[in-house]
């Protein structure tokens, strides 16, 4: 499967868990049923991946999370708060760059609605 096709299943299920649930859950919470919607599609999916950090030949072990790991190819970092930081899609293109990726999404489900939420994020993706 191509990763577009990866993201525009991720957002699908994100759009309905938001549509169904609303803003205003913890993070977690939207990890874990995001994480099964996805599973539920046919897709693997894993929560909370180590992500080491490697400069002048030091190596520190867990320094970032990656929040779900769709099919080992695409990123999807959560959020849950009612204000956008022009952080978070830095955050992302971070662990893009580390993990050596292409393709995240980044879903804020604290917004009012879930477009105002979701963001793409590329490094180095192919046209």
């Amino acid at each position: 499967m191509k990763i577009e096709e990866l993201a525009s299943i991720a957002v699908d299920c994100g759009f309905k868990l938001h549509k169904d649930l609303g803003p205003g859950l913890l993070e977690s919470v939207y990890a874990v049923l995001l994480a099964e919607s996805l599973r539920e599609r046919g897709l693997s999916v894993a929560r909370q991946v180590p992500l080491p950090i490697k400069y002048k030949g030091v190596v520190v072990d867990n320094a970032f999370r990656i929040d779900l790991l769709v099919e080992d190819r695409l990123v999807i970092e959560l959020k849950s708060t009612e204000r956008d930081s022009a952080l978070y899609p830095k955050q992302l293109l971070t662990y893009l760059r580390l993990s050596n990726r292409s393709l995240g999404l980044l879903m804020n489900f604290g917004q009012e609605t879930f477009k105002q939420g979701v963001q793409r994020v590329v490094n180095n993706h192919p046209s």
